[in-house]
């Protein structure tokens, strides 16, 4: 695709556009969305029940008139069993009944009595017809939610199916590149039903070991749930093995033929290999991708954010955004600083660097060579924009290490968060300005007065922004924090497109309401492909996890006489920055959080520093070849041609700047994180 096709200010999609499929994923993230606010929603109906009628908790409209005697006479009851009391000859300890205590339990039970008529008189008073019909909302509501606990399950396994269908069907599953003939195309789809017919057998074999074990009903129905969307990935690979489209040139398989396989289906692969082979463990491909089930919840957050890059990708945010800085005229250099530093506190808001790049790299990419930088710099730019922002708040990777490691909390890692973000970017800005000369900026006559002018446009943005975040408090009573934030972001960006939907030029024809359904039909679809190659390749980073969690390479590498914290700094440097070359983060955090960090922890290394060089390494290793994930996905959205002709003139530096300075970066931040702390606590 050609970067320049991505700022036409008509509907913005990098795929097909399927306008059904969409819209049903859109359905279901909306429906996860409502179901995750379920809580909230009862909660806040208790409170206003409580505020309006005293005591609701307790009050029932149906209530019945108790069958406790209120009027009995203590002292009459007291006497009347004394002289009840017969001994029995058969019991050597029978003794008279004790009237003090005799009295005592009768006071209580007639207390208890007079308790239970004011209660029931207190609803006779309350039971208007108004206070049934909040009741039975209210108890509705709670019922739906306890009956409906394992929905959130099966929610996402539609989810991923339909996501994952979706890219299968467009063959949009992230690989090193792209098929370039016929025979390419048949490898990457016959690998692909492979990989997803040696899941189904997987799934087969835990589902006999299933049947075995008591009480394992609902896990079963999981994995049967799992082997209908597997086989349904049979069938799509089939088909598109079978139908090439014509616009696919005929070849032959080369030498780098194997670098069009999925990068999932290549993890399939190693473990399946190992499970199989090595460690006679057939049912662990779908032990360990079955792992995804039980954090459904987090990964519909991840799908809720895609939608939320996506999304801001349909409005004129980014564009708006750049038309504050551009009257200062800056250089390249400067230009590529500033996108370094702003773009990381939006990164923080769509989860991950890369849903970033997918959602606002064409823009990055383009203005800055609109400002005269060079390919390979704005390859580099675009690649590293926002990857600084996984340490800042609210970042969905930091909530997913703190909910699994109790040993650290969110707002220790944000704090100590925006330190790194702070000193990564400054050493970005040293490199650049350094290496491409021509840094200072020449603003133009009046530069403040338009940037300024500049914006005016983006505060109807920011007014409704904080109008949907208040509206949910006032209802909800849910506080926008890092817990909330993918709740609350995909409402607040369905807003921000309806409003910019409003300001659609003649490029865009319909009403108001067809051009806001038709960007967000767009970015419905593009989530699909981005959530089913995100949720792929996590769910088989985590089977590729399972050989280091079932080996015993984790205690080869941290042995029990390794007792220095900085040589166990060194190991974990290396370890998490491979770690992070060749898995999904989401899953690499998963898999650390197994295998790891408690023998780190446990040599000496604090947890909330392990965890940010955790956090770093895994940047570092998305920016690092073989794969170098952020690259794939800037090659998406900026072109495959621009990529090669990038790498065609200048000196070694300049031919491979794109991946040449984010190491240049990430790999002096991610020592002086990983080693200087120690100076401090290791001594």
């Amino acid at each position: 695709m050609n970067w320049r096709t991505l700022t036409v200010p008509a509907t913005k999609t990098l795929y097909p556009m399927h306008k059904l499929h969409g819209a049903i994923l859109l359905l279901l993230l909306m429906f996860t969305l409502l179901l995750g606010m379920g809580s909230s929603l009862h909660s806040r109906l208790l409170w206003v029940g409580e505020q309006v009628w005293p005591n609701y908790y307790l009050l029932d409209p149906a209530a019945t008139k108790p069958d406790c005697d209120l009027n009995r006479d203590i002292d009459a009851e007291v006497e009347k069993r004394i002289k009840a009391y017969k001994p029995d000859p058969d019991d050597l300890f029978s003794s008279p009944p004790n009237a003090a205590a005799l009295r005592k339990s009768l006071e209580s039970n007639l207390e208890l009595c007079q308790q239970k008529y004011a209660l029931y008189e207190q609803n006779q008073k309350l039971a208007t017809p108004a206070l049934g019909a909040y009741k039975w909302v209210e108890q509705n509501i709670a019922r739906f939610l306890l009956d409906n606990i394992d929905l959130t399950k099966f929610l996402f396994i539609a989810m991923f199916a339909m996501a994952a269908a979706i890219a299968a069907l467009d063959t949009d599953h992230i690989a090193l590149r792209l098929p370039r003939n016929r025979a390419e195309w048949r490898l990457s789809q016959g690998v692909q039903f492979v990989v997803n017919g040696l899941m189904v057998a997987s799934l087969n074999a835990y589902v006999g070991k299933l049947a075995l074990s008591p009480e394992s009903e609902t896990t079963s129905e999981l994995q049967y749930a799992w082997g209908l969307v597997f086989g349904l990935f049979m069938l799509i690979n089939l088909i598109r093995f079978v139908n090439v489209p014509e616009r696919v040139n005929p070849g032959r398989l080369s030498f780098s033929s194997g670098l069009v396989i999925p990068l999932y289906c290549s993890m399939g692969l190693i473990a399946m290999g190992y499970f199989f082979l090595v460690d006679g463990y057939a049912s662990g491909l779908a032990i360990y991708f079955g792992m995804m089930t039980n954090l459904s919840s987090m990964f519909i957050n991840i799908g809720l954010y895609v939608l939320v890059g996506m999304m801001l990708k349909q409005t004129r945010l980014p564009e708006l955004l750049l038309d504050v800085i551009k009257p200062f005229n800056l250089p390249a250099p400067l230009l590529a600083s500033v996108i370094i530093f702003t773009t990381a506190f939006p990164t923080a808001f769509t989860g991950a660097s890369g849903i970033f790049i997918l959602a606002v790299g064409g823009v990055v990419y383009d203005e800055l060579r609109r400002s005269g930088a060079g390919r390979q710099l704005s390859l580099a730019t675009t690649a590293m924009s926002g990857s600084l922002g996984v340490v800042l708040n609210p970042c969905l990777l930091i909530v997913v290490v703190a909910a699994l490691n109790k040993e650290v909390t969110t707002s220790e890692m944000y704090g100590w968060g925006v330190w790194i973000f702070l000193m990564s970017a400054t050493l970005f800005t040293l490199v650049v300005c350094k290496t491409e000369g021509n840094w200072k900026p020449r603003p133009a006559p009046g530069a403040m007065t338009q940037a300024i002018a500049n914006l005016r446009p983006l505060v109807p943005y920011a007014a409704v922004a904080a109008l949907v975040i208040l509206a949910i408090w006032i209802i909800l009573g849910l506080k926008f924090n890092e817990y909330s934030a993918p709740l609350i972001l995909p409402l607040v960006m369905l807003a921000l497109v309806a409003l910019d939907a409003g300001k659609a030029d003649d490029t865009e024809p319909g009403s108001r309401s067809r051009v806001f359904w038709n960007r967000s039909a767009a970015a419905a679809s593009d989530s699909a492909v981005h959530i089913g190659a995100l949720l792929g390749l996590i769910g088989f980073s985590i089977c590729l996890g399972g050989i280091l969690e079932r080996s015993n390479i984790v205690h080869l590498l941290f042995p029990e006489h390794l007792a220095s914290p900085w040589l166990a700094m060194m190991v974990i440097v290396l370890l998490l920055t491979f770690i992070g070359m060749v898995m999904d983060p989401f899953g690499a955090v998963i898999l650390v959080s197994a295998t790891i960090a408690q023998p780190a922890i446990g040599m000496g290394i604090d947890a909330l520093h392990f965890w940010l060089v955790c956090l770093v390494a895994f940047e570092l290793g998305y920016l690092s070849p073989p794969v170098a994930l952020n690259h794939l996905l800037t090659r998406q959205v900026v072109g495959e041609t621009e990529v090669l002709a990038a790498e065609r003139t200048g000196s070694f530096w300049h031919r491979y700047q794109r991946l040449l300075l984010p190491l240049t970066i990430m790999g002096p931040t991610l020592l002086i994180v990983a080693f200087v702390p120690l100076f401090f606590y290791a001594l």
